[in-house]
């Protein structure tokens, strides 16, 4: 029997996979979380096999959480579950030694099924991901040039962005002109998509 430990911060979600997971002979739920600075605590207590994890939840996220699991209760692989797959999520998750890492609008039989092969300390990855993961590769901004590109998606302008970092005008387009080099684009609105698309802002 292989024992998980599910944490997700929706409800509706967290008891459809219950639902979905319960109807296997070889699986069993051993802890249900909401939130993610309570995983590492209850898989201590309830020792699973395999931690299915949401990547975005309350206290602590699912990679962090992973990470810690990973330290703490090695015998204990984790499997990431995420509503928007990016390649600098994937890179964080094997970082974390993370074993699975699926998108939530996988079919559902793929779920059960990567749970089984994580529980054997196997990888099982979304191939698309993994693909645009070494497509894209490291994230070539600054933090600083991140910084100002989020800024820019919101809506801010250059003088703007400068007020609110205490930056120069100037100073600011130098950022995102470099921003826009870095990241192949066109042109600003071009960098923010890019940098969007690969998770790097």
């Amino acid at each position: 029997m292989i024992k998980v430990l599910i944490a997700e911060d929706m409800h509706l979600i967290r008891g459809a996979l219950i639902a979905l997971l319960g109807m296997q002979d070889d699986i069993e739920i051993v802890a249900e979380l909401a939130r993610g600075d309570e995983i590492v605590a209850a898989a201590l207590a309830t020792t699973p096999d395999v931690a299915v994890l949401d990547i975005d939840l309350p206290g602590q996220d699912g990679v962090t959480a992973a990470a810690e699991l990973a330290e703490k209760l090695p015998s204990c692989h984790a499997l990431i579950l995420t509503a928007l797959g990016n390649p600098a999520n994937l890179r964080r998750a094997l970082s974390a030694s993370v074993r699975g890492f699926m998108v939530k609008d996988a079919p559902a039989e793929q779920l059960a099924e990567a749970i089984r092969r994580v529980a054997k300390g196997e990888w099982t990855m979304d191939q698309e991901l993994i693909a645009a993961a070494l497509r894209h590769g490291e994230n070539p901004l600054t933090d600083r040039e991140a910084e100002v590109l989020k800024e820019a998606a919101a809506g801010a302008g250059a003088a703007e962005i400068g007020t609110r970092l205490s930056l120069s005008t100037g100073t600011v387009r130098n950022y995102l002109a470099a921003a826009v080099s870095k990241v192949g684009a066109r042109n600003r609105v071009d960098a923010i998509r890019i940098a969007k698309e690969t998770g790097w802002i």
